[in-house]
Protein backbone atom coordinates (compact mmCIF):
# COMPACT_ATOMS: atom_id res chain seq x y z
CA UNK A 1 0.00 0.00 0.00
CA UNK A 2 1.06 3.62 -0.87
CA UNK A 3 1.08 5.98 0.91
CA UNK A 4 2.80 9.81 -0.75
CA UNK A 5 6.41 8.45 -2.02
CA UNK A 6 6.30 5.39 0.65
CA UNK A 7 5.41 1.93 -0.28
CA UNK A 8 4.71 0.06 2.68
CA UNK A 9 5.34 -3.38 2.17
CA UNK A 10 3.58 -5.70 4.48
CA UNK A 11 5.28 -9.15 4.72
CA UNK A 12 3.12 -10.80 7.55
CA UNK A 13 -0.14 -10.17 9.01
CA UNK A 14 -2.67 -11.32 11.10
CA UNK A 15 -4.48 -10.60 14.40
CA UNK A 16 -1.72 -10.32 16.99
CA UNK A 17 1.11 -9.11 14.93
CA UNK A 18 2.30 -7.58 11.37
CA UNK A 19 5.63 -7.25 10.00
CA UNK A 20 6.63 -4.81 7.55
CA UNK A 21 10.17 -4.68 5.54
CA UNK A 22 11.38 -1.22 6.25
CA UNK A 23 13.19 0.63 4.26
CA UNK A 24 16.77 2.34 5.10
CA UNK A 25 16.64 6.05 6.33
CA UNK A 26 13.49 5.71 8.14
CA UNK A 27 12.52 5.68 12.08
CA UNK A 28 10.80 2.43 13.41
CA UNK A 29 9.53 4.68 16.63
CA UNK A 30 8.87 8.88 17.01
CA UNK A 31 11.73 10.64 18.06
CA UNK A 32 12.99 14.23 19.11
CA UNK A 33 13.41 14.61 14.59
CA UNK A 34 9.86 15.23 14.29
CA UNK A 35 9.94 12.45 11.26
CA UNK A 36 7.03 10.46 10.84
CA UNK A 37 8.23 6.90 11.87
CA UNK A 38 7.00 3.87 10.31
CA UNK A 39 4.66 2.68 13.27
CA UNK A 40 2.62 6.00 12.08
CA UNK A 41 2.48 4.20 8.86
CA UNK A 42 1.54 1.09 9.84
CA UNK A 43 -1.13 2.09 12.21
CA UNK A 44 -2.47 4.05 9.22
CA UNK A 45 -2.41 1.26 7.24
CA UNK A 46 -4.40 -0.99 9.76
CA UNK A 47 -7.00 2.47 10.19
CA UNK A 48 -7.93 1.76 6.48
CA UNK A 49 -7.34 -1.73 5.66
CA UNK A 50 -9.76 -2.74 8.45
CA UNK A 51 -11.98 0.24 8.13
CA UNK A 52 -10.90 1.08 12.39
CA UNK A 53 -12.27 4.29 14.01
CA UNK A 54 -10.89 6.18 16.52
CA UNK A 55 -6.81 5.32 17.43
CA UNK A 56 -5.28 2.15 16.46
CA UNK A 57 -3.21 0.18 18.92
CA UNK A 58 -0.13 -1.05 17.69
CA UNK A 59 3.17 -1.61 19.99
CA UNK A 60 6.18 -1.49 19.12
CA UNK A 61 8.17 -4.81 20.37
CA UNK A 62 11.85 -3.60 18.83
CA UNK A 63 13.76 -1.50 16.80
CA UNK A 64 15.98 -1.24 13.43
CA UNK A 65 18.65 1.54 13.37
CA UNK A 66 17.60 4.12 11.08
CA UNK A 67 19.78 3.22 8.49
CA UNK A 68 19.68 -0.43 8.73
CA UNK A 69 16.70 -2.05 6.34
CA UNK A 70 14.40 -5.02 7.01
CA UNK A 71 11.76 -6.73 8.95
CA UNK A 72 10.01 -5.35 11.73
CA UNK A 73 7.49 -7.02 13.80
CA UNK A 74 4.69 -4.84 15.87
CA UNK A 75 1.95 -5.97 18.13
CA UNK A 76 -1.80 -5.89 17.31
CA UNK A 77 -2.99 -6.26 20.61
CA UNK A 78 -1.26 -5.77 24.06
CA UNK A 79 -1.20 -9.70 24.77
CA UNK A 80 1.17 -9.66 22.10
CA UNK A 81 2.88 -6.96 22.87
CA UNK A 82 3.47 -8.37 26.62
CA UNK A 83 4.92 -12.32 25.03
CA UNK A 84 6.86 -11.03 22.16
CA UNK A 85 8.81 -8.65 24.76
CA UNK A 86 8.96 -11.58 26.76
CA UNK A 87 10.57 -13.84 23.74
CA UNK A 88 13.36 -10.78 22.67
CA UNK A 89 14.08 -10.61 26.64
CA UNK A 90 15.01 -14.48 27.02
CA UNK A 91 16.44 -14.51 23.02
CA UNK A 92 14.29 -16.74 22.01
CA UNK A 93 13.94 -15.20 18.68
CA UNK A 94 16.25 -15.94 16.27
CA UNK A 95 17.59 -12.72 14.52
CA UNK A 96 19.19 -13.07 10.83
CA UNK A 97 21.25 -10.31 8.96
CA UNK A 98 23.37 -9.56 5.79
CA UNK A 99 25.50 -6.69 5.72
CA UNK A 100 28.43 -5.66 3.13
CA UNK A 101 31.53 -4.67 4.68
CA UNK A 102 34.60 -3.24 3.30
CA UNK A 103 37.20 -5.80 3.63
CA UNK A 104 37.15 -9.64 4.12
CA UNK A 105 37.04 -10.84 7.67
CA UNK A 106 40.12 -12.57 8.40
CA UNK A 107 38.56 -16.02 9.50
CA UNK A 108 35.77 -17.13 6.95
CA UNK A 109 33.15 -17.72 9.86
CA UNK A 110 33.59 -17.27 13.49
CA UNK A 111 32.05 -15.77 16.93
CA UNK A 112 32.53 -12.16 18.01
CA UNK A 113 32.42 -11.63 21.47
CA UNK A 114 32.89 -7.48 22.96
CA UNK A 115 32.06 -5.29 25.66
CA UNK A 116 30.09 -2.39 24.42
CA UNK A 117 29.53 1.61 25.97
CA UNK A 118 26.86 3.78 24.34
CA UNK A 119 27.62 7.56 24.85
CA UNK A 120 23.61 8.37 24.15
CA UNK A 121 24.19 12.42 24.07
CA UNK A 122 26.48 11.54 21.10
CA UNK A 123 24.42 8.01 19.74
CA UNK A 124 27.72 6.34 19.38
CA UNK A 125 29.11 2.85 20.89
CA UNK A 126 32.15 1.50 21.95
CA UNK A 127 33.54 -2.19 21.51
CA UNK A 128 36.14 -3.11 24.01
CA UNK A 129 38.14 -7.04 23.84
CA UNK A 130 37.88 -7.36 27.56
CA UNK A 131 35.47 -5.45 30.20
CA UNK A 132 37.31 -1.98 30.86
CA UNK A 133 34.31 -0.55 32.40
CA UNK A 134 31.80 -2.04 35.08
CA UNK A 135 28.81 -0.45 32.78
CA UNK A 136 30.36 -2.30 29.43
CA UNK A 137 27.54 -4.60 28.08
CA UNK A 138 28.94 -7.80 27.08
CA UNK A 139 27.60 -8.49 23.46
CA UNK A 140 27.98 -11.89 21.03
CA UNK A 141 27.33 -12.14 17.16
CA UNK A 142 28.19 -14.95 14.50
CA UNK A 143 29.09 -14.57 11.30
CA UNK A 144 29.77 -16.11 7.89
CA UNK A 145 31.50 -14.99 4.81
CA UNK A 146 29.01 -15.77 2.16
CA UNK A 147 30.90 -14.37 -0.58
CA UNK A 148 32.51 -10.89 -2.63
CA UNK A 149 32.75 -8.56 -5.40
CA UNK A 150 35.31 -6.43 -5.84
CA UNK A 151 36.94 -4.73 -2.46
CA UNK A 152 33.77 -5.70 -0.40
CA UNK A 153 31.99 -8.90 0.97
CA UNK A 154 28.79 -10.42 1.83
CA UNK A 155 28.78 -11.62 5.71
CA UNK A 156 25.65 -13.47 7.22
CA UNK A 157 25.30 -12.42 10.45
CA UNK A 158 23.22 -13.76 13.83
CA UNK A 159 23.34 -11.51 16.55
CA UNK A 160 22.89 -13.50 19.92
CA UNK A 161 22.40 -10.45 22.23
CA UNK A 162 20.67 -7.18 21.31
CA UNK A 163 22.58 -4.50 21.96
CA UNK A 164 22.51 -0.74 20.39
CA UNK A 165 24.65 -0.45 17.33
CA UNK A 166 26.14 -3.81 17.77
CA UNK A 167 26.33 -5.46 14.78
CA UNK A 168 27.66 -1.98 13.11
CA UNK A 169 30.37 -1.74 16.02
CA UNK A 170 31.34 -5.08 16.31
CA UNK A 171 32.37 -5.84 12.81
CA UNK A 172 34.00 -2.39 12.62
CA UNK A 173 36.32 -3.52 15.72
CA UNK A 174 37.46 -6.55 13.75
CA UNK A 175 38.48 -4.14 10.26
CA UNK A 176 34.91 -4.94 8.82
CA UNK A 177 32.93 -1.43 8.42
CA UNK A 178 29.54 -1.55 6.95
CA UNK A 179 29.36 -0.14 3.40
CA UNK A 180 28.32 3.67 3.56
CA UNK A 181 28.32 3.46 8.01
CA UNK A 182 30.83 6.16 8.18
CA UNK A 183 29.91 6.69 11.88
CA UNK A 184 31.85 3.65 12.42
CA UNK A 185 34.51 3.28 10.16
CA UNK A 186 33.31 3.34 6.58
CA UNK A 187 35.21 5.17 3.71
CA UNK A 188 32.37 7.18 2.64
CA UNK A 189 28.60 7.22 2.51
CA UNK A 190 26.43 5.43 0.38
CA UNK A 191 24.64 7.73 -2.46
CA UNK A 192 21.59 7.69 -0.25
CA UNK A 193 23.43 9.25 2.95
CA UNK A 194 20.87 8.14 5.26
CA UNK A 195 21.12 4.05 4.01
CA UNK A 196 23.74 1.51 5.22
CA UNK A 197 24.32 -1.71 3.70
CA UNK A 198 22.91 -3.72 6.52
CA UNK A 199 19.48 -5.55 6.23
CA UNK A 200 17.65 -7.67 8.75
CA UNK A 201 16.49 -10.77 6.19
CA UNK A 202 14.53 -13.21 8.69
CA UNK A 203 13.03 -13.34 11.98
CA UNK A 204 12.40 -16.71 13.69
CA UNK A 205 10.33 -17.28 16.69
CA UNK A 206 7.40 -19.52 18.18
CA UNK A 207 3.77 -17.58 17.71
CA UNK A 208 3.33 -15.88 20.74
CA UNK A 209 -0.61 -16.63 20.91
CA UNK A 210 -1.02 -19.43 18.28
CA UNK A 211 2.33 -21.27 19.53
CA UNK A 212 3.26 -22.26 16.26
CA UNK A 213 6.69 -21.73 14.61
CA UNK A 214 7.17 -18.58 12.49
CA UNK A 215 9.80 -16.99 9.77
CA UNK A 216 9.56 -13.76 8.58
CA UNK A 217 11.52 -12.95 5.66
CA UNK A 218 12.46 -9.82 3.83
CA UNK A 219 14.55 -9.13 0.51
CA UNK A 220 16.88 -6.50 0.16
CA UNK A 221 15.69 -3.40 -0.94
CA UNK A 222 15.14 -3.46 -5.24
CA UNK A 223 16.41 -0.33 -5.56
CA UNK A 224 19.77 -0.30 -4.34
CA UNK A 225 22.52 -1.68 -7.27
CA UNK A 226 25.05 -3.02 -4.38
CA UNK A 227 22.16 -5.31 -2.63
CA UNK A 228 21.00 -6.59 -6.17
CA UNK A 229 24.45 -7.91 -7.12
CA UNK A 230 24.02 -9.85 -3.92
CA UNK A 231 20.56 -10.62 -3.76
CA UNK A 232 20.66 -14.09 -5.32
CA UNK A 233 23.43 -15.14 -2.45
CA UNK A 234 21.21 -14.93 0.00
CA UNK A 235 18.77 -17.48 1.21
Amino acid sequence: MSFGKFNLQVIYEDNHLIAVNKPAGWLVQGDDTGDLPLSEYVKDYIKRRYDKPGDVFLGVIHRLDRPVSGVVVFARTGKALKRMNKLFQDRLVTKEYVAVVEHRPLELEGTLVHYLMKDKEKNITTAFNKQRYKKAKECTLEYKLIGGLADHHLLAIKPITGRSHQIRVQLSKIGCSIKGDKKYGAKKFNTDPGTINLHSNRLSFVHPVKLTPVSIEANVPERDQVWQMYAHLID
